[in-house]
């Protein structure tokens, strides 16, 4: 048991021997707890010196040695639910040194990544996809294996607990089964619910169902006794019912899976061989594993949620920096809600899985008949909100932008063509350090698009606040989506005034440039505004957009300026530019945003640098755009 992180990299002398799975497969069964010990102490160290997800991957270390040691990756296909347990994953397969590199630029991605190693079958950043993904694979494995261009090999699904909630892991469940594959299922367990289960009797239950002789001894009944009346029918009914008292998988067996476990993962030889056992077997396989999140970690043991993630161990500073008191815009949405609650008995505040990350922790703990933690389940908790505006509840979904993509047939159909009066807190808005699969930087074009919504973007702390006050007055659909961590630290006022709908607010007055700046990005906005005395407009509103200001400004000053922190196809500088067109107006006009491309994983003030959204990249932007509008084309030029 490791109760605190080492700052130095630890003595691992069986695991650096390992670079790849083969020379897993080399080791000796009894060699495999060391193993597993070294790359837990291993994991541990590495995740403090760079941060990252944390609990899951400790939790996992055992199931992700026996996988590898059992199956012949990478041509039986390992597909992992969430990249959040894969880490040890990635060290047993050839990106142990490199870890170092792990969520940096060019580095070690924080989720599996196809371009990355042949191991990382299919990339991932959120949850439930794993059963889709193996199904296919499994398909096609066995049309290239029955057309004799390659040997047989197994897919195998790891799935975590909390995906098993969302409906697209029910419906590959349900396909499987009607389709036959060689699929495996390894229910990843953490949850303690059933702990109980885990005990010798379960353990015994699972080495019978798993092994050849059970499994022999059950077919060749069945030859038997389907020739006699009801006679296998009973047999059937008896053996289901023997196990539904000792393991919890009767719905499995009801889907056409052959149900294992549960097992206990961090026992290696009872995971090897239940692994061995059930390798070969035909048709779709399910088993059932208990882990325990942050196993071998004393504070992550104790607290498996506060260290789901773990940030870099930084030497303590003799004095707090600046600032380090300031909340977090997800707090100030946590206090916000709090405060409407107890103005407004109709408040419902719903999340698909995030009470942490969006800050509702005291709500749930306050107002417990009035929340609801969906789970993963993003669809679910935007049709509940629907449900309960039609009966004249007030809802609010808190969900992150990229899971709000997930649901975005939801919330078209079921909240914005009927109108219902339901208020989307969308966080984690803009850039983030995990890249691609959890940046938020698409909200804006596929919301501003949706009849009936209307679209806030805040710059501030006191505005984060105001604006969630205007979207829930608002009688209709609204979202407010702000940025991870904290702002620049504006005051927060307690009293609660709804703004304007579509109306800016001018920071400062300047000539030749006009800069309209969206949510995040008037920080930056404000030093290059200096730099070049341009005119400063904080627009507030993507939709309604503030057309009037718009087109003032732009018929006032030689060149417009756009600045989001949002993909620029279809965001809301692309608004301004409908505006303008509409109104005939023809001034130039400077789009900055978030270029037509993935953003990597880096530090998210090195990837608003790469796409030139940084104070220095966006006034050189804006000073070669000048440059270009006085040379003699210039009046052929328009934006």
């Amino acid at each position: 048991m490791f109760e605190e992180i080492p700052l130095t990299r630890p003595e691992t002398p069986l695991l650096d021997r390992i670079n790849s799975p083969a020379d897993l497969r080399n080791l000796n069964e009894d060699e495999l707890p060391q193993l597993a010990h070294e790359l837990r102490h291993f994991l541990i160290y590495t995740v403090g010196q760079t941060g990252g997800h944390f609990g899951a991957g400790l939790g996992v270390i055992e199931l992700t040695i026996a996988l590898h040691y059992v199956f012949n990756t990478p041509h039986d296909q390992l597909v992992w639910d969430v990249g959040h347990q894969t880490y040890p994953h990635k060290i047993l397969t050839g990106r142990r040194e490199a870890m170092g590199t792990l969520r940096q630029k060019e580095g070690v991605a924080p989720f599996p990544v196809r371009t990355e190693s042949e191991y990382d079958t299919f990339g991932v950043g959120h949850s439930s996809t794993a059963l889709s993904a193996a199904l296919g694979m499994a398909i096609a494995a066995r049309m290239k294996h029955e057309q004799g261009e390659e040997p047989a090999r197994r897919a195998v699904a790891i799935v975590g607990d909390g995906a098993m909630t969302a409906g697209l892991a029910f419906e590959a469940l349900n396909h499987v089964s009607d389709v036959g594959a060689d699929v495996l299922v390894v229910l990843n367990d953490n949850a303690m619910s059933i702990s109980r289960n885990v005990g010798g009797l379960a353990k015994y239950f699972a080495r019978v169902l798993s092994s050849r002789l059970y499994l022999s001894m059950r077919e060749g009944s069945k030859k038997i006794l389907s020739q006699i009346p009801k006679a296998w029918e009973l047999a059937r009914r008896t053996e289901e019912h023997m196990k539904g008292m000792v393991v919890p998988g009767t719905l499995f067996e009801e889907l056409g899976f052959n149900y294992i476990g549960p097992i206990d993962v961090h026992d290696m030889k009872s995971v090897v061989n239940t692994l061995q056992n059930m390798r070969d077997l035909p048709g779709p396989q399910f088993l059932h594993v208990v882990t325990q999140k942050g196993k071998g970690y004393g504070p992550a043991e104790q607290s498996p949620v506060g260290t789901h993630s773990l940030s870099k161990i930084e030497p303590k500073p003799s004095v707090k920096p600046a600032g380090a008191n300031r909340p977090s815009y997800s707090n100030v949405f946590g206090a916000w809600l709090c405060d409407m609650a107890e103005q407004d008995p109709r408040l419902v505040g719903i999340t698909p899985a995030m009470r942490e990350g969006s800050d509702l922790v005291t709500f749930s703990e306050r107002f417990p008949d009035r929340y609801f933690d969906v789970a993963i389940a993003e669809q679910h908790s935007v049709t509940l909100a629907a449900g309960l505006a039609t009966q004249g509840a007030k809802p609010v979904v808190a969900i992150y932008s990229t899971f709000l993509q997930r649901a975005y047939d939801q919330l078209i159909h079921d909240v914005a063509i009927q109108n219902l009066d339901v208020t989307f807190a969308i966080d984690r808005s803009g850039l983030l350090e995990d890249g691609p699969t959890h940046s938020g930087v698409f909200d804006l074009s596929f919301l501003r698009c949706v009849p009936n919504l209307i679209v806030l973007a805040p710059s501030d702390e006191n505005e984060t606040r105001q604006m969630l006050y205007t979207a829930y007055a608002h009688e209709g659909p609204a979202a407010v989506r702000y940025p991870r961590g904290q702002g620049p630290g504006v005051d927060i006022a307690h009293d609660m005034e709804a703004l304007p709908l579509g109306k800016s607010r001018t920071i400062r007055s300047g000539t030749g440039v006009t800069i309209l700046s969206f949510g995040s990005m008037l920080t930056p906005a404000k030093a290059v505004a200096d730099a070049l005395n341009a005119t400063l407009i904080d627009m507030r509103f993507v939709k309604p957009i503030d057309a009037q200001a718009a087109s003032v400004a732009a018929v006032e000053h030689d060149l417009v300026v756009t600045l989001e922190e949002n993909a620029l196809g279809g965001g809301a500088g692309s608004a301004v530019g409908e505006t303008l067109h509409l109104a005939g107006i023809t001034t130039p006009v400077l789009h900055l945003g978030v270029p037509d491309a993935f953003v990597h994983q880096d530090k998210p003030a090195n990837m608003l640098k790469e796409c030139g959204l940084d104070a220095e990249g966006i006034e050189a932007s804006i000073r070669a755009r000048l440059d270009d509008l006085s040379g003699p084309t210039a009046s052929a030029e328009s934006g």
